[in-house]
């Protein structure tokens, strides 16, 4: 039996496989981002609670003790540790939009234009740089009593193994040179905080072992890596590994990746280039802001839930009746396929007419036209595997499907617990593990007439930025 912990925004999951790559249990327990205005944190203590729950409740389920465990989680924001690994702050979360006037001074002053050509990465305000930038200027006492800033699950597994260490696809944003897979001094000191150099946690190569230790949920001494963090764990959990593939995260965040054999270091910068394991492999990816979190919101405010999307959908027809979506709800704007500290959701096309179903159908089709920007700007050029919860709604994978006009590869259930597992070499059965469990053909018709919807889409995107451009000056 293997164990996958996957320390996510809003959930925290512990799953268990057994040699196969067949799911045996999952226990999962609900993550609170605490949320202020643009201000987004969490609770350091109660993440590391939830996944000594969640295992020590799978482990009594099953009864016997597992031969290794994979640990990935959550990547960029800040979680401010001391050298046992206990917070000295609450965790500042990639959500969070407090450093949004850095993002823009330094994209102002070209200091994002030399970091994403140093890095292949961009600056967005929930990233390490302009947080750390942020807490150098407003709370250096914290920074002071720190020893590590650290992503969520190296935080997880410090306190697990006593181990303190990141590994390179967490280590990528923002400051990682991807020809050396170590951090480019030159890209912290275009952020001026070399001087705060010390607080980046060690990268192991090719991962973090340890080990567990007496008193935590795992018996003592039980194998465990760390990392990659989530989304190159789902991308190796749905075996998205040759050039050209890609994968599509339905999740809070709209994840979306192609594997590329070289880094991009120019254009606009934009996007990011996520270590994979091996030397010769990146991940260009294109996580846009906000996936379900859009039509949370959406669903709240007409009283339905997530088990209805599928029935809202079938009583709006393609178009939704004209309503219209530009699904960047995040209070920090967007990432990807821009960075955009400005961008804000917009609603348009509604009238007395509208329902209910005309806003979720709008709202779905938004973020599947964000999906597609996202995946054509990352290089998509092969197979696309899809996962996240999105994927349990069998009218908006339909949906996805006719708006990207191409098959969608549906990964086994858990992809990042998968992928934290199979991170750690173990002698399993690859293919087996990464089988989808279905494939999703698009509808020609529905397909076409999406084509012509995408490009009034970006139209409207292409109107909005010059837009947002003229409110930042």
């Amino acid at each position: 039996m293997y164990v996958g912990i996957d320390a996510g925004t809003s959930v925290v999951k512990a799953a268990a496989f057994d040699e196969d790559g067949r799911t045996l249990a999952v226990e999962p327990r609900p993550a609170r981002p605490l949320r202020s205005g643009a201000r987004a944190e969490q609770d350091t203590e109660e993440v590391v609670g939830a996944v000594r729950e969640v295992l020590g409740a799978l482990t009594a389920r099953l009864r016997r003790a597992p031969a290794a465990a994979g640990l990935t989680g959550q990547g960029d924001g800040v979680w401010l540790v001391d050298a046992h690994g206990r917070p000295v702050r609450p965790a500042i979360s990639w959500m969070d939009g407090r450093a949004a006037s850095i993002v823009g001074e330094w994209t102002a002053d070209g200091v994002a234009a030399e970091v994403f050509a140093r890095t292949g990465n961009a600056l967005f305000p929930g990233c390490p740089a302009p947080v750390l930038a942020w807490l150098d200027r407003h709370e250096p006492d914290s920074l002071d009593a720190a020893a590590t800033a650290a992503y969520c699950k190296d935080v997880v597994f410090q306190r697990l193994t006593g181990v303190r260490a990141t590994d390179a696809s967490d280590a990528s944003v923002p400051f990682l040179d991807p020809r050396t897979r170590a951090y480019d001094p030159d890209a912290l000191a275009a952020c001026g905080l070399s001087h705060r150099a010390g607080l980046l946690a060690p990268i192991a190569e090719p991962l973090p072992r340890g080990a567990a230790r007496d008193g935590g949920p795992l018996p003592s001494g039980t194998p465990i890596t760390a990392g990659p963090f989530d989304v190159p764990a789902c991308a190796l959990g749905a075996g998205v590994t040759e050039p050209g593939d890609g994968l599509l995260i339905i999740g809070t965040t709209l994840a979306c990746l192609a594997v590329v054999d070289r880094p991009a270091l120019d254009g606009e910068p934009t996007g990011f280039h996520f270590a994979a394991s091996r030397p010769d492999r990146w991940l260009r990816g294109m996580p846009a802001m906000v996936g379900t979190a859009a039509l949370d919101w959406v669903l709240e405010r007409i009283g339905a839930a997530h088990r209805d999307v599928d029935a809202l959908l079938a009583a709006s027809p393609p178009g939704a009746h004209g309503v219209r979506v530009l699904p960047f709800f995040s209070p920090s704007g967007e990432r990807a396929p821009f960075v955009e500290p400005a961008a804000r959701a917009e609603i348009t096309g509604v009238s007395l007419e509208t329902t209910d179903a005309d806003l979720v159908r709008a709202t779905c089709e938004g973020i599947a036209f964000a999906a597609r920007h996202c995946l054509e700007a990352a290089g998509l050029s092969g197979a696309l595997s899809v996962a996240g919860g999105g994927t349990r709604s069998d009218r908006w994978l339909g949906l996805f499907a006719d708006v990207l006009g191409r098959p969608l590869r549906v990964a086994a259930d858990e992809a990042g617990a998968r992928g934290a597992v199979l991170a750690g070499g173990h002698g399993l059965d690859v293919a087996a593990w990464t089988r989808p469990v279905s494939v999703r053909e698009p509808d020609a018709g529905r397909a076409a007439a999406y084509d012509e919807r995408y490009r009034e889409y970006r139209d409207r995107v292409d109107t909005a930025r010059a837009r947002w451009s003229v409110q930042q000056r």
